[in-house]
């Protein structure tokens, strides 16, 4: 019995299972089938096959590791490897951000993702990098609407409500500027705060006014589209850095082969009311 090639091949099979890495990502979104959380899913098919088996991601949805804000934190230590936020929250930390996030930029998705597919997207995303992220790719996040228990059709609508924002100082300057009462909030918190009257509108996608249940507090979706701030899937620096540059290039492609997945004009589970 051949022994010492026995042991060597036994051997090199523990490395290689020592070195696989199943990475972890966070979403806020409530539905697996959510563009965003698929688009994910969909870049960790690709990295597997392009790694030969060796890397895969686990998508922890449904704030799982905690808020937008708490999953960015995690981020930046290493204590997560990647994060899909929407660019609002990442405005203070990459000022670069601030770019896309401006309300009525862009005229339309195709608009949006021709700006952000080339040397300007990849400018803002490298921006990140001096923050301790590494900006992966711009995901599609739909055009932004108010919705409340009112229409809101004129900027003279929306005076006096308390409106939801994101943790932006940005958004907060935006629906100010509307004469409303910028109220900013996590995601998680929009449905007990429009149950309870905490808040009286929000905005966001149709998909998010959809899955996250916003359409059983609050009725008439209005549209907009003041916005089409797009969400961004970042990486831990501390963890890419010690990839090596192969695996590196890896991520990167699979990132951006993923961005065709996320669209939100995909239909959603179960269509608003």
């Amino acid at each position: 019995m051949h022994i010492k090639p026995l042991l060597t091949i036994v051997a090199v099979c523990a490395a290689f299972a020592a070195q696989a890495t199943e990475f972890r990502s966070a979403d806020t979104h409530n539905a697996d089938d959510y563009p965003t959380v698929a688009a994910v899913k969909y870049m960790s098919e690709l990295l597997e096959k392009k790694s030969g088996g060796k890397h895969k991601i686990k998508v922890f949805n449904k704030q799982a590791l905690g808020s937008e804000k708490e999953t960015i934190d995690q981020v930046k230590i290493g204590a997560l490897d990647f994060t899909r936020v929407n660019v609002g929250p990442m405005n203070a930390i990459c000022p670069l951000t601030q770019v896309p996030t401006m309300p009525f930029l862009f005229s339309s998705i195709a608009h949006m993702r021709k700006s952000l597919d080339g040397p300007v997207g990849d400018e803002i995303l490298k921006s990140c990098e001096s923050a301790g992220f590494i900006g992966l790719a711009f995901y599609d996040s739909g055009a932004r609407s108010i919705y409340a228990k009112k229409p809101i059709k004129t900027v003279a609508d929306a005076k006096g409500l308390k409106i939801r924002v994101q943790q932006s100082d940005l958004w907060v300057a935006l629906v100010s500027a509307m004469g409303a009462n910028a109220t900013p909030m996590p995601y998680g918190e929009v449905y007990t705060g429009l149950k309870t009257g905490l808040i009286d509108a929000a905005e966001n996608n149709i998909p998010s006014f959809d899955t996250a249940k916003h359409v059983e507090a609050v009725k008439i979706y209005s549209k907009t589209e003041h916005s089409m701030a797009p969400e961004i899937l970042v990486m831990s620096k501390v963890v890419y850095d010690k990839l090596p540059k192969a695996e590196q290039d890896m991520i990167r492609a699979a990132a951006k082969e993923s961005v065709a997945r996320s669209g939100t004009s995909r239909k959603p589970s179960r269509s608003p009311t």
